[in-house]
């Protein structure tokens, strides 16, 4: 009976990373499909850009509540599996990112998942497995956000905050080594829904956020060129 509940806690970790929040959020305030939108991703970032900061930051806490809610359930469930603590946010981002809630047909009439890339859950995720993870990963987040810019190399950071702090607390024995394996395995995630923004980041093509520090001084740099310069 009770692997039977883990197998449903998994599953429910599942749908609750495939609520596409950032799709309704921006539907509802601008009527848009954020599908249509840039990236076409349904994330924090995508939501900020089709339809405002306050939409892209509704949107990032949402999906980050989406993490540790899986966490949560799994905790409430079977308090000493931790295995299953570590799954059930790892099949939240996999619901984010690949979400049923999104599937359709691509031009070749191929069935595909659409969704986000993770970032906003893996930190719920981690938020979950230990609390205070989340002001960590987001003021580092945040930091290399509104300075660098490049929400990719945002995205990918988190994961290397969440590996590192786990491991970290685990050798001094304050976390599970089972954790460190929840970190290394959303890192890979993040990377894989990344890959063609790392393609563009290799070939200096990545976009840059227009209200970091980098977005700022390129543009100042631009107007002094001028046009056609």
């Amino acid at each position: 009976m009770q692997i039977l509940l883990d197998i449903l806690v998994v599953v429910a970790g599942y749908v609750l990373g495939s609520i596409p929040f950032g799709l309704v959020i921006v539907k509802l305030k601008t009527g848009k499909d954020i599908r249509t939108v840039e990236s076409g991703r349904t994330g924090g970032t995508n939501a900020a850009r089709a339809a405002g900061f306050g939409a892209g930051l509704l949107t990032a806490i949402l999906d980050i509540l989406k993490g540790a809610a899986a966490v949560w359930v799994a905790q409430a469930v079977d308090p000493d599996n931790h295995v299953l603590h570590v799954l059930a946010p790892i099949f939240a981002i996999l619901g984010h990112n690949y979400s049923f809630f999104l599937l359709e047909r691509d031009t070749n009439g191929k069935l595909k998942f659409r969704g986000g890339a993770g970032g906003a859950p893996a930190i719920g995720g981690a938020m979950g497995l230990w609390p205070p993870m989340f002001p960590i990963a987001f003021g580092i987040g945040a930091l290399i956000w509104f300075t660098i810019g490049i929400a990719s190399l945002t995205t990918m950071a988190i994961g290397l905050v969440v590996i590192t702090s786990f491991t970290i607390r685990a050798i001094y024995g304050y976390q599970s080594p089972i954790d460190i394996s929840y970190g290394v395995i959303a890192e890979l995630l993040l990377i894989w829904a990344l890959r063609p923004n790392i393609k563009k980041l290799f070939a200096g093509k990545e976009r840059v956020v227009s209200m970091s520090l980098n977005g700022w001084l390129r543009a100042r740099k631009e107007a002094r060129q001028g046009p056609g310069k």
